[in-house]
């Protein structure tokens, strides 16, 4: 037996390792999600994703829905796919599909407007292949894995001052040991590295990585201009503040920390694929639902979320472990919260004694453990806009 550690994994036919085993409803539009979650519905073990755009969108920003779908869909938490479309979305269902298949999992789908009886036509037809593709992937068996196969996606919300001082340097410790371990780290929320710019620079591992750092995060406060806002001046959040943080410095500080301190391999696009293993950088909104999203979707096969305030939101394949040390904020929300942190903050323990527990509980989810917000059925899903719909 190995002295390294392992988990449960799903070996995918493109070589990547999962830890869930989903069979997933994917809507190309918002306009087949109703169709979409029916057949979910009707299919145990199946789970939904909705769509909310697909159609009157300009070029880069359809090309951000498109790869957020397909990144949900290739992820190797998922086994199966049935695609649902309208029929004359801009992301066509056969477009969809052939780009998941690419991975050599199973694929199908169902286009409302070539069924004869529309809505419950797509809904019969889709329960039938779902129910099939059920119950061939759901009958799999993971096995037993390194845990260098773990891509973790790290992000915070709902920070107060506990973040910084605590759970944030409790994930970056196991952040570090992932990484160490041969495993991949995402850090994302890129408007919360602000006034961090040079420490992050410091860390890559090339003049062109750090270049990308300083323009990912220029390019927020240039945005927020073009709009006659001072993004500096809007941050920290109203819940930030009443917490405990009182500039975006600090609150950027104290997020960046969720990292690590493992030299920066690269700067991803939101959705983009991560490209080896380390630690990455993706370039995501501070929203902590479209950045968990993005993350998912580049290849984050589990997240670790830290909030101080309480956030009980989850993603409809990858597990999500919440993680506080905020006393208070555990006591009112232990059902939500899988990792009481505020253990450094009274100290009785240290913050390398924090991260091995947590890093155990990183390692039992991946081992099939639930979180919480698995449990409770939380599985929030929004994509980034970067412009209008038209």
């Amino acid at each position: 037996m190995s002295s390294r550690p392992t988990v449960m994994g799903y070996i995918r036919p493109d070589g990547r390792v999962g830890i869930r085993n989903h069979v997933l409803v994917l809507s190309t539009v918002i306009c087949s999600s109703i169709v979409t979650r029916r057949i979910a519905d009707q299919v145990k073990g199946a789970v939904a994703i909705e769509n909310p755009f697909g159609c009157g969108q300009l070029e880069p920003d359809l090309q951000v829905t498109k790869r957020t779908l397909a990144g949900m869909a290739k992820n190797p938490n998922v086994g199966a796919v049935l695609v649902v479309g309208l029929g004359c979305e801009q992301i066509q269902a056969d477009e969809l599909a052939d780009e998941i298949a690419k991975t050599g999992k199973p694929v199908e789908r169902v286009v409302i407007q070539e069924e004869n009886g529309g809505t419950p036509a797509a809904i019969e037809k889709g329960v039938k292949l779902l129910s099939r593709m059920a119950e061939e992937t759901l009958t799999q068996r993971p096995t037993e894995v390194d845990a260098s196969s773990l891509v973790m996606g790290v992000e915070c919300g709902g920070s107060d001052a506990t973040s910084g001082l605590a759970s944030n340097p409790v994930v970056g410790y196991v952040s570090d040991r992932l990484i160490d371990l041969g495993g991949t780290v995402i850090l994302s929320e890129t408007p919360e590295m602000i006034g961090a710019e040079d420490i992050l620079a410091k860390r890559a591992a090339s003049k062109e990585v750090a270049d990308k750092v300083y323009n990912a995060i220029r390019r927020w406060v240039e945005l927020a201009a073009s709009h006659n806002v001072d993004l500096v001046g809007t941050q920290p959040a109203p819940g930030n503040i009443a917490g405990g943080i009182s500039t975006i410095e600090e609150k950027s500080l104290g997020a960046i920390i969720k990292g690590g301190s493992r030299q920066i391999q690269g700067v991803l696009n939101y959705a983009e694929e991560v490209k080896g293993k380390g630690l990455w950088i993706m370039d995501t909104p501070g929203y902590d639902i479209m950045s968990v999203v993005g993350m998912v979707a580049g290849g984050a096969t589990l997240v670790v979320f830290t909030t101080g305030r309480g956030t009980p939101t989850g993603n409809p394949i990858a597990p999500v472990i919440k993680v506080t040390a905020n006393p208070y904020t555990y006591g009112k929300m232990k059902e939500n919260i899988d990792f009481d942190a505020s253990t450094v903050i009274n100290g009785t323990e240290t913050v390398e004694q924090a991260g091995e527990r947590l890093l155990n509980l990183v390692l039992e989810v991946a081992r099939g453990r639930h979180t919480k917000a698995e449990l409770l059925g939380h599985t929030e899903f929004m994509i980034h806009k970067i412009i209008p719909s038209f």
